[in-house]
């Protein structure tokens, strides 16, 4: 089959893509505005970009049109965000969060989530996350109204004991338990039926 995009409607090329791009990472995003109150919500438009930087991009698209999200209005006036990796213990708050809530709304009392304060941003993290990328943004990317990259800066991590050796400064992912959004309405996958292949050398 072959599809030309030109000829799709929007939803049309959206529903394709997210079908073909699986699994995908899902970044809960933790922000705080400019009055301190806390917003928390899931991306799967996501992905480590870079090492040199420590770099990750969030896809942030508007909902509808005149529409700007609390995590990209966040992000914008604070330059700071919080990404947190999502296991099968928070997927059902995480699914909380995705609900469009007004910014009065409290996201992380609702998700049965606990804030803790960053290290090197104002932004606060879900205790509960197994891993937390304290993140500065470095820049944003418009790709139409409403619609843009956040690319951060990744400037502390949080680690949960168990998933981390300090020895060898290694993370057991393995071990994590992450889950990634798959296609459609409610499909998800996790990342327990792993195999290994080791990098080929060409020779």
């Amino acid at each position: 089959m072959e599809i030309d995009y030109a000829t799709l409607t929007p939803h049309e090329r959206y529903k394709l893509l997210v079908a073909a791009v699986t699994p995908r990472p899902i970044a809960l995003v933790s922000t705080a505005d400019l009055e301190g109150r806390y917003n928390v919500a899931p991306f799967s438009f996501f992905n480590a970009i870079s090492d040199d930087p420590p770099a990750v991009a969030i896809g942030v698209n508007s909902s509808r049109p005149g529409h700007v999200k609390d995590t990209a209005r966040n992000i914008r006036s604070s330059g700071e965000f919080v990404v947190n990796l999502v296991d099968d213990s928070i997927a059902a708050g995480m699914n909380q969060c995705g609900v469009d809530y007004p910014p009065d709304v409290d996201e992380f009392d609702l998700a049965g989530f606990t804030p803790l304060p960053g290290v090197k941003v104002a932004a606060p993290r879900v205790a509960q996350a197994p891993i937390a990328l304290e993140c500065r943004r470095l820049v944003n990317v418009e790709l139409g109204i409403g619609r843009n990259v956040v690319i951060g800066e990744v400037v502390y991590m949080h680690v949960r004991d168990e998933l981390f050796d300090p020895e060898k400064l290694y993370i057991h992912a393995e071990r994590a338990g992450l889950i990634g959004r798959m296609h459609g309405a409610g499909w998800y996958a996790r990342t327990t039926d792993l195999f290994n292949m080791p990098r080929a050398t060409g020779s």
